[in-house]
C-alpha cells in the first residue's frame, strides 16, 4: 500500500532543511530573473517557495498533499497532482522539484506534463535521492508515519539515477543537459533537463551522452 498523501502528520514533517542550499542550486542552475515565472513540483509547505518568490515573484508551488497547502507558509501554493497540472501550454520559465520525483508512481506522465507547460528553451532542475535500495533515506520517516521501516518503499516507490531518468523522459521534447552526484546530508543526484527552442527541434539530436557533458 502506498502513501497517502492527505496525511497533515507528514505535511508538518516538511520543516526548513536545507532551504538555503536548495536557493543556491536553483540559482545557479536555473539562473532565475525577476520576470521569469517559475514552478515547484512538491513545494511542500512552501519554504523553498517562498525564498525563490524573493527572486522571482511568479513563483508557484504546487503539492499533492493538501494539509501542506493549508498550513503553507507562501503564497500561491495550490493543491495539485503534478500529473495533471492545471496550467496552459507552455507558461514557465523555469521548473524546479526537490526529492519529489522519487514519489511519484507515473513518472513518465509527469515529465509529459512538465514538458508541456514549460516554455521552449526552459529548463527543469532536479533533486533526487542516490539511494544504494529504495527507500533507504526514509526509513526514519516510515517509522513516524507507518510505525513500520519496512514500509520505506511505499514513500519511494523509484530508486533513480540519471541513467534510470531517461526511460521516463521518452516521448518528451525534454533533454538531459546535466547531471551530478553530490554527497551532503545523504548522497544525491542534480540532473538538468531542458526543452529545445522550436527551432532544435528539425535538428538531428546529439546522443544524450553528448548533451550530459553540456554546461548550464
Amino acid at each position: 500500500m502506498r502513501m497517502d498523501y492527505r496525511s497533515r502528520r507528514y505535511a508538518l514533517l516538511n520543516t526548513p532543511i536545507e532551504v538555503n542550499r536548495h536557493v543556491r542550486r536553483v540559482e545557479r542552475y536555473l539562473r532565475p530573473r525577476a520576470a521569469d515565472r517559475v514552478l515547484e513540483i512538491g513545494c511542500g509547505r512552501g519554504f523553498l517557495t517562498r525564498q525563490i518568490q524573493r527572486i522571482a515573484p511568479a513563483t508557484t508551488g504546487i503539492d499533492l498533499n493538501p494539509q501542506a497547502i493549508s498550513n503553507a507558509v507562501a503564497d500561491d501554493l495550490r493543491n495539485m497532482d503534478a500529473r495533471a497540472l492545471a496550467f496552459p501550454d507552455a507558461v514557465f520559465d523555469k521548473i524546479y522539484s526537490f526529492h519529489a520525483i522519487e514519489h511519484i508512481p507515473d513518472l513518465g506522465r509527469a515529465f509529459a506534463e512538465m514538458d508541456r507547460v514549460l516554455k521552449p528553451g526552459g529548463r527543469v532542475l532536479l533533486v533526487y535521492p542516490a539511494e544504494p535500495i529504495r527507500g533507504l533515506y526514509v526509513v526514519p520517516t516510515a517509522l513516524l508515519i507507518f510505525g513500520n521501516p519496512l514500509r520505506a518503499r511505499d514513500l519511494h516507490v523509484h530508486k533513480l539515477s540519471p541513467r534510470t531518468l531517461l526511460p521516463f523522459l521518452a516521448g518528451t521534447s525534454l533533454r538531459v543537459v546535466r547531471s551530478k552526484l553530490q554527497f551532503l546530508l545523504t548522497p544525491q543526484f542534480i540532473t538538468v533537463l531542458r526543452k529545445p527552442h522550436r527551432v532544435d527541434v528539425r535538428r538531428t539530436r546529439r546522443p544524450v551522452e553528448l548533451e550530459a557533458r553540456e554546461t548550464v
